[in-house]
């Protein structure tokens, strides 16, 4: 990250929460997806943190998402739901389904829940965190607009397809994949482009199919999946599981919000949720990963600790419990958009207050 401001934790939710009511957002849904963005910026997740703020606040405006959304269980046969999302935020989409999976799953043994006529949901682990607490093992993923081409080819077929993958463990916090299938999150381009850096090797293709490090460039072509074929099979894959089930549309069908706000995006995602007192029993399921987490752990060479999958955005977010510290273009949209709704802007934090490791990376 380049140029940073300071902000503490409890005041950039307020102000998340106050933008999203100004557009009519109730308040117990502007805290909720508040809190989703907030926490992937402590986490380091920038891409899916108050980034994307400025552009909620513009699809709610121009109808591309409805803020006070009349939701639908289109289908529903105990261990498996369907859910019209009425073009709702996809964080309150996703807080119906969770509830949905963790209710049937405590039944059944396992849920899934299909949701169609949605919107970005932010970053999985919000969702699998929730999972993993009540000692379910989760399978999250999701369609998104338009913006990465299959293995071999350079049109915008595939979206960056998330897949969140989670289990519960006895240590501090779950075992936990939370990742795109494209080399980086679409996020991660927009805010190389609002920033004036430059993206990875090997994210992007310019519109003639040339690898390109420009933010720019890479807008107007394509992302590439992570992991050549083997990575490009599994994003069409999760393409088919995220849409085909409901009436939800593939990346090739959707126009993004990030090219027009007012598009309401339909995009799908599919949850699935294993109740692990179904099988082995909770306890025993939960230390069994955390077996598996110590284990990799300590797997370094001549005693150095390796990060477990989940590990780099907990222990950021321990750090930033308090004050978290944001893009600088980041801070000044949200001061803009602040500015232009008539709510009071929320102060930085002075450096002094912050932690060296805060200091660090600023």
């Amino acid at each position: 990250m380049s140029a940073s401001t300071l902000f503490d934790v409890p005041g950039l939710v307020r102000l998340a929460s106050q933008v999203l009511a100004a557009h009519g957002v109730p308040e117990a849904d502007a805290l909720l997806t508040a809190r989703s963005l907030v926490q992937a910026d402590q986490r380091g997740i920038y891409s899916h943190g108050l980034l994307r703020l400025p552009l909620y606040a513009e699809a709610l405006r121009l109808g591309g998402i409805n803020a006070a959304p009349s939701m639908t269980w289109t289908r529903d046969t105990g261990s498996v739901a369907a859910l019209d999302a009425d073009a709702a935020l996809g964080q309150v989409a996703m807080q119906a389904a969770v509830d949905h999976v963790l209710e049937r799953g405590a039944a059944h043994g396992i849920a899934a829940v299909a949701v169609s006529n949605s919107s970005h949901y932010g970053a999985g682990a919000f969702w699998s965190d929730q999972l993993a607490a009540a000692g379910f093992l989760t399978v999250l993923t999701s369609t998104t607009g338009p913006v990465v081409a299959p293995h071999g080819g350079i049109e915008k077929v595939l979206g960056t397809n998330p897949l969140t993958l989670g289990a519960p463990s006895a240590g501090e916090w779950p075992l936990t994949a939370d990742l795109a299938t494209s080399s980086g999150a679409y996020g991660k381009v927009i805010a190389a482009r609002n920033e004036g850096t430059q993206l990875p090797e090997g994210w992007a293709v310019d519109s003639e199919g040339r690898p390109t490090t420009d933010p720019v460039a890479a807008a107007e072509g394509s992302m590439i999946p992570f992991g050549g074929h083997k990575g490009s099979a599994v994003a069409v894959l999760l393409e088919a599981f995220a849409a085909s089930l409901t009436d939800a549309t593939y990346a090739f069908e959707t126009v993004d919000i990030w090219s027009n706000p007012a598009s309401r995006m339909n995009n799908g995602h599919l949850l699935i949720g294993l109740d692990t007192a179904a099988f082995g029993g909770r306890e025993h399921t939960q230390t069994r990963v955390q077996t598996l987490q110590e284990r990799v752990r300590g797997s370094g060479p001549g005693g150095r600790p390796v990060l477990a999958p989940g590990d780099p955005e907990r222990l950021r977010e321990q750090e930033h419990a308090a004050t978290v510290s944001l893009p600088t273009s980041t801070a000044d949209q949200l001061a803009e958009l602040a500015a232009r709704l008539g709510l009071d802007p929320i102060q930085p934090v002075p450096t002094s207050a912050a932690t060296s490791s805060e200091r660090t990376q600023r």
